[in-house]
Protein backbone atom coordinates (compact mmCIF):
# COMPACT_ATOMS: atom_id res chain seq x y z
CA UNK A 1 0.00 0.00 0.00
CA UNK A 2 1.72 3.02 -1.21
CA UNK A 3 1.75 6.03 1.04
CA UNK A 4 -1.18 7.98 -1.19
CA UNK A 5 -3.29 5.52 -0.93
CA UNK A 6 -2.66 5.33 2.74
CA UNK A 7 -3.27 9.30 2.82
CA UNK A 8 -6.78 8.83 0.78
CA UNK A 9 -8.39 5.95 3.05
CA UNK A 10 -7.35 7.86 5.99
CA UNK A 11 -9.35 11.15 4.83
CA UNK A 12 -11.70 8.57 3.98
CA UNK A 13 -11.95 7.30 7.36
CA UNK A 14 -12.06 10.84 8.94
CA UNK A 15 -14.66 11.51 6.66
CA UNK A 16 -16.96 8.67 7.94
CA UNK A 17 -16.41 8.68 11.15
CA UNK A 18 -17.38 12.52 11.33
CA UNK A 19 -20.90 11.72 9.91
CA UNK A 20 -20.83 8.76 12.56
CA UNK A 21 -20.11 11.18 15.29
CA UNK A 22 -22.66 13.49 14.44
CA UNK A 23 -25.23 11.04 14.87
CA UNK A 24 -23.82 9.36 17.78
CA UNK A 25 -23.02 12.97 19.69
CA UNK A 26 -26.35 13.60 20.37
CA UNK A 27 -27.39 10.06 21.03
CA UNK A 28 -24.68 10.00 24.07
CA UNK A 29 -26.33 13.58 25.33
CA UNK A 30 -29.29 11.60 25.64
CA UNK A 31 -28.24 9.00 27.08
CA UNK A 32 -25.76 10.56 29.47
CA UNK A 33 -28.70 12.94 31.21
CA UNK A 34 -31.93 11.21 31.07
CA UNK A 35 -30.87 7.41 30.39
CA UNK A 36 -33.21 7.57 27.57
CA UNK A 37 -32.12 4.53 24.71
CA UNK A 38 -33.67 6.43 21.62
CA UNK A 39 -34.30 3.76 18.93
CA UNK A 40 -35.95 7.15 16.36
CA UNK A 41 -32.16 9.04 16.91
CA UNK A 42 -31.70 7.79 13.34
CA UNK A 43 -34.88 9.70 12.47
CA UNK A 44 -33.59 12.83 13.08
CA UNK A 45 -30.60 12.09 10.86
CA UNK A 46 -32.95 11.14 7.87
CA UNK A 47 -35.39 14.24 8.23
CA UNK A 48 -32.10 16.74 8.34
CA UNK A 49 -30.89 15.22 5.34
CA UNK A 50 -34.64 15.85 3.69
CA UNK A 51 -35.24 19.34 5.09
CA UNK A 52 -31.89 20.22 3.90
CA UNK A 53 -32.61 19.07 0.21
CA UNK A 54 -36.18 20.56 0.18
CA UNK A 55 -34.21 23.72 1.73
CA UNK A 56 -31.42 23.56 -1.22
CA UNK A 57 -33.76 22.98 -4.14
CA UNK A 58 -36.76 24.77 -2.94
CA UNK A 59 -35.01 28.35 -2.90
CA UNK A 60 -32.88 28.06 -5.97
CA UNK A 61 -34.88 30.24 -7.70
CA UNK A 62 -34.91 33.24 -4.75
CA UNK A 63 -31.19 32.60 -4.15
CA UNK A 64 -28.50 32.14 -6.83
CA UNK A 65 -25.94 31.92 -4.83
CA UNK A 66 -25.01 28.02 -3.55
CA UNK A 67 -23.11 28.49 -0.95
CA UNK A 68 -26.02 30.96 0.72
CA UNK A 69 -28.63 28.10 0.07
CA UNK A 70 -26.50 25.00 1.57
CA UNK A 71 -25.76 27.66 4.76
CA UNK A 72 -29.58 27.83 5.05
CA UNK A 73 -30.35 24.46 4.11
CA UNK A 74 -28.09 23.00 7.01
CA UNK A 75 -29.70 25.31 9.46
CA UNK A 76 -33.11 24.33 8.31
CA UNK A 77 -32.12 21.04 8.37
CA UNK A 78 -30.57 21.33 12.16
CA UNK A 79 -33.35 23.11 13.38
CA UNK A 80 -36.40 20.95 11.72
CA UNK A 81 -34.90 17.79 13.74
CA UNK A 82 -34.50 19.56 16.51
CA UNK A 83 -38.28 21.12 16.60
CA UNK A 84 -39.24 17.28 16.06
CA UNK A 85 -36.83 15.68 18.69
CA UNK A 86 -38.34 18.32 21.44
CA UNK A 87 -42.18 17.35 20.26
CA UNK A 88 -40.77 13.46 20.79
CA UNK A 89 -39.37 14.35 24.30
CA UNK A 90 -42.57 16.46 25.70
CA UNK A 91 -44.97 14.35 24.18
CA UNK A 92 -43.93 10.62 23.84
CA UNK A 93 -40.63 9.94 26.10
CA UNK A 94 -41.53 12.49 29.20
CA UNK A 95 -44.54 10.77 30.27
CA UNK A 96 -42.56 7.20 29.92
CA UNK A 97 -38.99 8.38 32.18
CA UNK A 98 -39.90 5.13 34.43
CA UNK A 99 -40.50 3.04 32.02
CA UNK A 100 -37.50 2.20 30.12
CA UNK A 101 -39.36 -0.97 28.10
CA UNK A 102 -41.89 1.31 27.18
CA UNK A 103 -39.31 4.07 25.97
CA UNK A 104 -37.63 1.83 23.64
CA UNK A 105 -40.77 0.04 21.68
CA UNK A 106 -42.11 3.40 21.30
CA UNK A 107 -38.61 5.07 19.76
CA UNK A 108 -38.94 1.79 17.54
CA UNK A 109 -42.02 2.17 16.34
CA UNK A 110 -41.80 6.13 15.86
CA UNK A 111 -38.84 5.36 14.24
CA UNK A 112 -40.90 3.24 11.48
CA UNK A 113 -43.31 5.78 11.54
CA UNK A 114 -41.04 9.26 10.85
CA UNK A 115 -40.25 6.76 7.92
CA UNK A 116 -43.09 6.16 6.39
CA UNK A 117 -44.41 9.92 6.99
CA UNK A 118 -41.16 10.69 4.71
CA UNK A 119 -42.25 7.67 2.18
CA UNK A 120 -45.50 10.14 1.68
CA UNK A 121 -44.21 13.40 1.87
CA UNK A 122 -40.94 13.17 -0.90
CA UNK A 123 -41.80 9.61 -2.16
CA UNK A 124 -40.25 6.80 -1.32
CA UNK A 125 -37.50 6.73 -4.18
CA UNK A 126 -33.91 8.62 -3.43
CA UNK A 127 -33.15 12.08 -4.29
CA UNK A 128 -29.83 13.81 -4.68
CA UNK A 129 -28.41 16.95 -3.53
CA UNK A 130 -26.07 18.95 -5.15
CA UNK A 131 -22.74 20.33 -3.22
CA UNK A 132 -22.48 24.22 -3.20
CA UNK A 133 -19.95 25.49 -5.63
CA UNK A 134 -17.40 26.22 -3.55
CA UNK A 135 -16.97 22.60 -2.01
CA UNK A 136 -17.44 20.73 -5.15
CA UNK A 137 -14.24 20.86 -6.37
CA UNK A 138 -10.81 19.03 -5.10
CA UNK A 139 -8.08 20.52 -3.10
CA UNK A 140 -4.53 19.23 -3.21
CA UNK A 141 -3.97 17.65 0.13
CA UNK A 142 -0.11 16.42 0.66
CA UNK A 143 0.36 16.18 -3.27
CA UNK A 144 -2.97 14.44 -3.73
CA UNK A 145 -6.52 15.75 -4.75
CA UNK A 146 -8.93 15.40 -2.33
CA UNK A 147 -13.03 16.17 -2.82
CA UNK A 148 -13.38 19.77 -0.63
CA UNK A 149 -16.77 18.36 0.49
CA UNK A 150 -15.18 15.13 2.92
CA UNK A 151 -12.71 17.70 4.01
CA UNK A 152 -15.68 19.95 4.81
CA UNK A 153 -17.14 17.35 7.00
CA UNK A 154 -14.65 16.85 9.08
CA UNK A 155 -14.01 20.43 9.83
CA UNK A 156 -18.00 20.25 10.88
CA UNK A 157 -17.27 17.13 12.62
CA UNK A 158 -14.21 18.45 14.59
CA UNK A 159 -16.22 22.02 15.13
CA UNK A 160 -19.27 20.72 16.37
CA UNK A 161 -16.78 18.30 18.85
CA UNK A 162 -14.98 21.77 20.41
CA UNK A 163 -18.56 23.28 20.75
CA UNK A 164 -19.99 20.99 22.65
CA UNK A 165 -17.43 19.98 24.92
CA UNK A 166 -16.78 23.69 25.88
CA UNK A 167 -20.70 23.59 26.16
CA UNK A 168 -20.68 21.06 28.79
CA UNK A 169 -17.37 21.85 30.50
CA UNK A 170 -17.36 25.76 30.35
CA UNK A 171 -21.10 26.92 30.80
CA UNK A 172 -23.45 26.80 33.55
CA UNK A 173 -26.05 24.88 31.07
CA UNK A 174 -23.01 22.25 31.31
CA UNK A 175 -22.72 22.33 34.79
CA UNK A 176 -26.35 21.89 35.63
CA UNK A 177 -26.41 18.91 32.81
CA UNK A 178 -23.56 17.43 34.74
CA UNK A 179 -24.31 17.75 37.90
CA UNK A 180 -28.40 16.14 36.71
CA UNK A 181 -25.96 13.06 35.25
CA UNK A 182 -25.09 12.93 38.96
CA UNK A 183 -27.70 13.37 40.85
CA UNK A 184 -31.48 15.04 39.27
CA UNK A 185 -33.14 14.64 42.40
CA UNK A 186 -30.29 16.81 43.79
CA UNK A 187 -30.57 19.51 41.04
CA UNK A 188 -34.29 19.72 41.36
CA UNK A 189 -33.95 20.48 44.97
CA UNK A 190 -32.17 23.75 43.97
CA UNK A 191 -34.57 25.18 42.12
CA UNK A 192 -33.37 24.03 38.57
CA UNK A 193 -36.62 22.91 36.26
CA UNK A 194 -34.85 19.14 35.34
CA UNK A 195 -37.55 17.92 32.96
CA UNK A 196 -37.09 21.71 30.95
CA UNK A 197 -33.03 20.62 30.69
CA UNK A 198 -33.81 17.34 29.99
CA UNK A 199 -36.34 18.78 27.00
CA UNK A 200 -33.51 21.42 25.68
CA UNK A 201 -30.36 18.17 26.15
CA UNK A 202 -32.87 16.36 24.11
CA UNK A 203 -33.39 19.02 21.34
CA UNK A 204 -30.14 19.52 21.01
CA UNK A 205 -29.02 15.91 20.56
CA UNK A 206 -31.79 15.13 17.70
CA UNK A 207 -30.42 18.70 16.15
CA UNK A 208 -26.75 17.37 15.99
CA UNK A 209 -28.30 14.28 14.41
CA UNK A 210 -30.32 16.32 12.08
CA UNK A 211 -27.08 18.86 10.89
CA UNK A 212 -25.22 16.02 10.16
CA UNK A 213 -27.93 13.91 8.12
CA UNK A 214 -28.27 17.64 6.11
CA UNK A 215 -24.84 17.66 6.01
CA UNK A 216 -24.38 14.35 4.54
CA UNK A 217 -26.89 14.57 1.97
CA UNK A 218 -24.91 15.42 -0.56
CA UNK A 219 -22.12 12.92 0.26
CA UNK A 220 -24.24 9.75 0.47
CA UNK A 221 -28.15 10.97 -1.26
CA UNK A 222 -31.38 11.25 0.73
CA UNK A 223 -33.18 8.09 0.60
CA UNK A 224 -36.07 6.81 3.58
CA UNK A 225 -33.96 4.03 5.05
CA UNK A 226 -30.85 6.28 5.64
CA UNK A 227 -32.00 7.08 9.24
CA UNK A 228 -32.04 3.38 9.72
CA UNK A 229 -28.49 2.70 8.67
CA UNK A 230 -26.59 5.50 10.13
CA UNK A 231 -28.35 4.65 13.74
CA UNK A 232 -26.72 1.82 13.11
CA UNK A 233 -23.48 2.32 13.19
CA UNK A 234 -24.08 4.88 15.70
CA UNK A 235 -25.07 2.36 18.46
CA UNK A 236 -22.00 1.14 17.94
CA UNK A 237 -20.13 3.88 18.29
CA UNK A 238 -21.81 4.66 21.50
CA UNK A 239 -21.70 0.85 22.86
CA UNK A 240 -17.49 0.69 21.60
CA UNK A 241 -16.56 4.68 23.02
CA UNK A 242 -18.91 4.33 26.11
CA UNK A 243 -22.76 4.49 26.90
CA UNK A 244 -23.41 8.28 27.82
CA UNK A 245 -19.27 9.27 27.24
CA UNK A 246 -19.40 12.35 24.48
CA UNK A 247 -15.56 12.22 24.70
CA UNK A 248 -16.00 8.28 24.33
CA UNK A 249 -17.96 8.65 21.21
CA UNK A 250 -15.71 10.98 19.88
CA UNK A 251 -12.73 8.87 19.98
CA UNK A 252 -14.49 5.86 19.00
CA UNK A 253 -16.25 7.56 15.88
CA UNK A 254 -13.02 8.20 14.54
CA UNK A 255 -11.85 4.51 15.55
CA UNK A 256 -14.56 2.84 13.90
CA UNK A 257 -14.85 5.35 10.70
CA UNK A 258 -10.78 4.48 10.18
CA UNK A 259 -11.60 1.09 10.52
CA UNK A 260 -14.15 1.06 8.23
CA UNK A 261 -12.44 2.38 5.76
CA UNK A 262 -9.92 0.21 5.48
CA UNK A 263 -11.82 -3.34 5.70
CA UNK A 264 -13.63 -1.57 3.19
CA UNK A 265 -10.87 -1.38 0.98
CA UNK A 266 -9.08 -4.84 2.00
CA UNK A 267 -12.30 -6.32 1.95
CA UNK A 268 -15.61 -5.39 0.91
CA UNK A 269 -18.14 -3.10 2.99
CA UNK A 270 -20.87 -6.16 4.09
CA UNK A 271 -17.93 -7.84 5.47
CA UNK A 272 -16.60 -4.32 6.62
CA UNK A 273 -19.89 -3.48 8.92
CA UNK A 274 -19.85 -7.02 9.76
CA UNK A 275 -16.45 -7.01 10.93
CA UNK A 276 -17.32 -3.81 13.15
CA UNK A 277 -20.91 -4.83 14.79
CA UNK A 278 -18.43 -8.17 16.00
CA UNK A 279 -16.07 -5.94 17.82
CA UNK A 280 -18.65 -4.07 19.49
CA UNK A 281 -20.29 -7.39 20.06
CA UNK A 282 -16.97 -8.37 21.65
CA UNK A 283 -16.63 -5.22 23.77
CA UNK A 284 -19.90 -5.30 25.07
CA UNK A 285 -19.10 -9.15 26.49
CA UNK A 286 -15.43 -7.87 27.93
CA UNK A 287 -16.41 -4.38 28.82
CA UNK A 288 -19.41 -3.79 28.98
CA UNK A 289 -20.00 0.02 29.88
CA UNK A 290 -17.19 0.44 27.22
CA UNK A 291 -13.32 1.13 26.45
CA UNK A 292 -13.68 4.67 27.78
CA UNK A 293 -15.12 3.39 30.99
CA UNK A 294 -18.50 5.40 30.94
CA UNK A 295 -20.87 4.98 33.56
CA UNK A 296 -24.22 6.49 34.79
CA UNK A 297 -23.20 9.47 37.08
CA UNK A 298 -19.99 11.30 35.04
CA UNK A 299 -19.67 9.88 31.60
CA UNK A 300 -20.27 12.93 29.95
Amino acid sequence: MTLETLVNIGLQGLTMGMLFFLIASGLSLIFGLMDVLNFAHGSFFMIGAYVAWATFDGTAAIIPFSDLRFAIALVAGALAGGGVGALTEWGLIRPLYKRPIFQILMTLGLAYVLTEVVKVVWGASGHSMARPESLSRAVDFLGRPFPAYRLFIIALGLAILLVVSVLLQRSRLGMIIRAGVENGEMVQTLGINVRRVFTLVFTLGAALAALGGAAAAPFVGIYPEIGLEYQLSAFVVVVIGGMGSFAGSAVASILVGLARAFADYQLSPLVAQAIIVAVMAVVLLLKPEGIFGAKKGGGL
